[in-house]
């Protein structure tokens, strides 16, 4: 592996109750973060390819972590989203690089589909910072109720000369969404939008 990896977290998050309403059955997300040395700290490079082939890696590795936790077949997934945090010593393309070109490929293919864009974050912060993970449905993106985010951060990390990254998944969209748009029992997954 050519992801220097000092940490992994999985996070699990269900949602039983909203506005003192039950939300049955309740709606899950997980997500799993990796924590790794950023081999470009506090140094310009042209060539960031490494860290697209590290992308590709995390892309498999954290998205069968976070499946996993979620407990449904990578096909039952419904929506997705992933992010970045580099250290202080790190450049935000540096989370570019590792979110764009290639891990999308493996995400895909551990949930056996995903027209749509998968959404994204990047930022750079320090040690428990908020890594705001967007998710948006995987095969269509005009489903607004799988309009959402989920929140995680490491406590120690991204240190300066790190990159924290995250992959997370949904079994549903939003507890009791009501704003309308595009139902997923309508879906057709055919251009990512509709």
């Amino acid at each position: 592996m050519k992801a220097d990896i000092r940490k992994i977290a999985v996070f699990l998050e269900e949602t039983h109750t909203e506005m003192d309403r039950a939300v049955s059955p309740p709606t899950r997300r997980a997500a799993a973060a990796a924590v790794i040395r950023n081999p470009f700290a506090g140094e310009y490079r042209e060539d960031l390819s490494l860290l697209m082939d590290i992308g590709e890696e995390l892309g498999a590795l954290l998205t069968e972590k976070a499946v996993a936790a979620l407990g449904v077949p990578g096909a039952s997934v419904e929506s997705y989203g992933k992010a970045a945090a580099v250290g202080e010593n790190g450049e935000l393309e540096h989370a570019a690089a590792i979110l764009h070109p290639k891990l999308g490929a493996p995400v895909r293919k551990a949930l056996g589909k995903g027209a749509a864009l998968i959404p994204s974050s990047k930022k750079r912060g320090g040690p428990g910072v908020a890594l705001d993970i967007p998710l948006g449905h995987k095969d269509a993106a005009f489903v607004r109720s799988h309009f959402d985010g989920m929140e995680i951060r490491i406590v120690d990390a991204p240190r300066a000369n790190e990159i924290l990254v995250a992959v997370a998944v949904t079994d549903s969209g939003r507890p009791l969404p009501r704003v309308g748009g595009l139902k997923k029992d309508e879906i057709k997954g055919e251009d990512g939008l509709r």
